[in-house]
């Protein structure tokens, strides 16, 4: 760990070079895993897209360092500083308030991502600034999670390092959060639903973004814009359901009964 004492441009860059490392190896090692098992389940689903892969993983890996960055200098002041609203001891909140915390973040998250994700396909000049190049991902791969064009992922890495210092949260629920959001991201491109049908079906998953719900956003763009649930999508009537290929494949992990 970079010292308290050291200067703060230095830490800056110290820091933030280690946790952009740390989330580059994260992706590595998640969309890898997730690269094999489709392999397994959709044998040749990604033959003929190794430019395009090389590409996500590029701009994935410049996007690791937009996240990695701030993400770093914050743990390093509230780990030697005290600043933000991260706390270690089980007993600072009451027990319920764990799982409250982990829903504030996921739903400001998803709030922030859709608004900037719907005003992105809004307006053509801003969609072919930022957004375009995550829509060249056709189709996305276990690999597509992280490639924004930089631009768009500084919009996405501003949300949580403010949320620190405006709502409590465990450290092991941050992690808890980041670690939902890494799976979330990768599972949502992976061009088939690894999800069983009866979840995807059921009234839970009605309001949960899956692979099958995102994979519609990327054949039709104008509909579908949410990150974790389906609140915003339906509540502002840009919910336009299931993906109907993807339907049509249905679930290779699915339940033998269904």
């Amino acid at each position: 760990m970079v010292p308290g004492d050291t200067p703060f441009w230095l830490a800056f860059i110290l820091i933030g070079a280690l946790m952009s490392l740390m989330l580059a190896l994260r992706y590595l090692a998640s969309s890898a895993l997730f690269a094999w098992i489709t392999q397994l389940a959709r044998p040749g689903l990604y033959a003929g897209q190794e430019r395009q892969i090389a590409r996500e993983i590029r701009y994935s890996l410049i996007a690791a360092v937009i996240y990695g960055a701030p993400t770093g200098i914050i743990y390093w002041l509230w780990w030697y500083h005290g600043w933000t609203k991260l706390y270690t001891d089980w007993n600072t909140y009451p027990l319920w308030y764990l799982p409250v915390s982990a829903l504030i973040f996921f739903f400001v998250q998803d709030t922030w991502f859709y608004w900037t994700h719907r005003a992105m396909h809004r307006w053509p000049r801003l969609f072919r600034l930022t957004h375009a190049l995550h829509h060249e991902s056709r189709p996305p791969t276990a690999w597509s999670a992280m490639s924004f064009h930089p631009l768009e992922s500084v919009s996405g890495a501003i949300v949580m390092p403010i949320l620190v210092f405006v709502v409590p949260i465990h450290i092991a629920m941050l992690g808890f959060v980041f670690a939902v959001a890494t799976v979330q991201a990768i599972t949502n491109h992976l061009g088939w639903e690894i999800h069983s049908h009866r979840l995807v079906h059921s009234p839970l998953g009605r309001w949960l973004i899956t692979a099958s719900h995102h994979e519609r956003h990327h054949e039709e763009y104008r509909c579908n814009f949410g990150l974790y649930f389906r609140f915003w999508d339906r509540l502002c009537g840009t919910d336009r359901g299931l993906s109907r290929r993807m339907e049509a494949r249905g679930s290779p992990l699915a339940d033998p009964a269904e």
